[in-house]
């Protein structure tokens, strides 16, 4: 199967695993996101052309799956495609491989990604809710860091 075919079947595959599985394991109001992590690694394998348009097509996936907001997905994920890339090819394979290093990269992705998005979606409800910042954006942050942590140790071995 080309590669092109495979990581768009593996890309619609991580969009329902987030939308059937991982959007009911909720803890506390968050939930992670494993499809921030697959652009991200999309990225680091890849580059930023890559990681862009899986960044947009999950987004849209995404987008119409669960997302109440039409386009919020897709730009942010296309943004984590794009700025995902900015590390030379020897520190990409030692963020991929290492636990310790992949947890923290996506915890600052998470906390990037989330925060943007609680920002978005807090200044069109005008909501002024402190679950946006708890749950939405620092739990579901480390909840996705923890995701890429476990990721990261059965893919090391």
């Amino acid at each position: 199967m080309p590669s092109l075919a495979r990581h768009a079947l593996i890309g619609a595959g991580v969009v329902l695993v987030q939308w059937f599985v991982l959007e009911r394991l909720v803890i506390y109001g968050a939930a992670p996101d494993a499809v921030l992590l697959w652009v991200l690694w999309m990225s680091l394998q890849y580059g930023r052309q890559t990681g862009s348009l899986a960044g947009f097509a999950a987004g849209v996936l995404a987008d119409v799956a669960y997302g109440p907001w039409m386009g919020l997905n897709m730009f942010l994920k296309t943004l984590v495609g794009f700025f995902g890339s900015w590390f030379s090819a020897s520190q990409r394979e030692l963020l991929i491989l290492r636990p310790g290093r992949t947890f923290v990269v996506a915890l600052v992705t998470a906390l990037l990604h989330n925060g943007l998005e609680v920002l978005i979606v807090a200044l069109e409800t005008s909501s002024r809710s402190l679950s946006l910042v708890t749950a939405d954006w620092l739990g579901a942050s480390l909840y996705t860091a923890v995701l890429a942590f476990l990721a990261a140790l059965f893919y090391g071995r």
